[in-house]
């Protein structure tokens, strides 16, 4: 009987066939499969596992189930990017214009955050004016005229995955790596990139904990882009510790400006250029990524990086007044805290940062929470840094009735420092996978 046997099947270790995973698909999408029937067969997903034809069979009926995007009037190799969400991750909104910059079209759908991880769309809508829904129409006249565009996810984009990641999250099967690697591949090929990098962290401050998983979730997303017919490479990024030096909605668009002006911390600046670099090979810019790398710190240099999100904001209807001159956050109290101790940097504590922030108000713990674009936090070292005693450690952007001192004190526990010989430096790009 279906979909029993299809559950059965899986239950059992069975290879489930093109047609069943399709189906199945269809079938859920339509209503015409029950939830809690869905959600036997995620948790056999969950056990059992797929192999790679499987779980491309999946990524594929997810990425059918709604409206893919059309992008073949737009000329050129688009590229696209995700990142699977990190402390601090501001990097769409320096890499997007500089890759764009390079003559790569970008054409991005984001999402909003959830949880202490922010969303590139809540960092976009922190800029008066700016519009992140746009007409289809108008969304290909932009990518035909500057080559970027930003845009919130449509409701018919992969609908499947919606209602997949619904039931997942309720039933404990979140975890498993290829329900992940199709709801992610479902959603880069439904949105017609002809190539996608990946960005997949892992650490403390991440959903995948270690590297270990983090290499096999990358491996199945590059596999699934390969056997879908589109080049996917992958870039491993630790995030032990928050990527930039901005957490909070404004926050991170101020810090976007500083690294396009040439500003840029260290850490985010090597995920930049590794990702950036990956997109241009597969955008046919370059042939390898020392020259990629090469391409990134020149259009930063120049400008052409920063003037290329200054066109992008004003193409989305943004104020870019302010681009350049002053910083975008103003929130109605600031506090500074300083180092009560002479050492080096040896550990900034991401995950109880992100949701210390999340707590004043920059991140949401429920879809329906409403967030304040101003508040956050902006350190002002990174992991490994010298540090002096009454040196500047960080800044607190709270509302008018945050008990600042309260939250400086719960900060400052998140980051240690160490007295004796300079610590060694772990890499934050590890590896590429291709």
């Amino acid at each position: 009987m279906w979909p029993i046997d299809c559950i059965a099947h899986k239950r059992d270790g069975l290879v489930l066939t093109d047609e069943e995973i399709a189906r199945f698909i269809r079938d859920y999408t339509a209503g015409r499969i029950a939830d809690y029937q869905a959600a036997a067969w995620c948790m056999a997903v969950y056990l059992k596992g797929m192999d790679a034809t499987e779980t491309t069979a999946l990524t594929k009926a997810m990425a059918e189930s709604g409206d893919p995007v059309d992008l073949s009037s737009i000329p050129g190799i688009k590229v696209d990017k995700h990142s699977t969400g990190g402390i601090a991750d501001t990097t769409t909104l320096i890499v997007a214009p500089l890759v764009a910059a390079a003559g790569v079209p970008v054409a991005k759908m984001s999402g909003r955050g959830l949880g202490f991880t922010g969303g590139t769309i809540d960092k976009l809508q922190s800029i008066p004016g700016f519009q992140t829904e746009l007409s289809e129409d108008a969304f290909l006249r932009q990518m035909q005229d500057m080559g970027m565009a930003v845009i919130s996810q449509s409701g018919e984009i992969a609908p499947a995955d919606k209602l997949l990641y619904a039931l997942r999250d309720a039933t404990a099967t979140v975890e498993s790596i290829p329900l992940i690697a199709s709801s992610i591949m479902s959603k880069k090929i439904a949105s017609g990139a002809d190539a996608i990098v990946l960005d997949v962290k892992y650490g403390d401050g991440a959903f995948m904990k270690t590297k270990e998983r983090a290499r096999q979730l990358a491996r199945t997303m590059v596999d699934i882009g390969r056997l879908a017919g589109r080049p996917t490479r992958a870039v491993l990024t630790s995030m032990e510790a928050p990527l930039g030096t901005a957490i909070g909605n404004s926050l991170e668009v101020d810090e976007a400006v500083e690294a396009l002006s040439g500003k840029g911390g260290r850490r985010l600046m090597e995920v930049v250029e590794a990702i950036g670099s990956q997109m241009l090979i597969l955008g046919g810019k370059v042939p390898d990524e020392a020259q990629g790398r090469a391409c990134i710190r020149r259009l930063v240099e120049n400008g052409e990086g920063l003037k290329k999100f200054r066109q992008f904001v004003r193409a989305q209807h943004g104020s870019a007044s302010w681009i350049g001159k002053q910083p975008l956050t103003r929130a109605p109290q600031m506090y500074t805290a300083v180092s009560a101790e002479t050492g080096y940097i040896t550990a900034v504590h991401g995950r109880a940062l992100g949701e210390l922030a999340m707590r004043m108000g920059a991140g949401r713990a429920r879809k329906e929470d409403a967030i304040d674009p101003m508040v956050g936090i902006r350190l002002f070292k990174e992991l490994y840094d010298p540090v002096r005693a009454g040196e500047p450690l960080f800044t607190l952007y709270g509302n008018s009735q945050a008990p600042m001192e309260e939250l400086a004190r719960q900060a400052a526990e998140q980051i240690t420092i160490s007295d004796g010989p300079a610590p060694v430096q772990e890499p934050v790009v590890s590896e590429i996978i291709m």
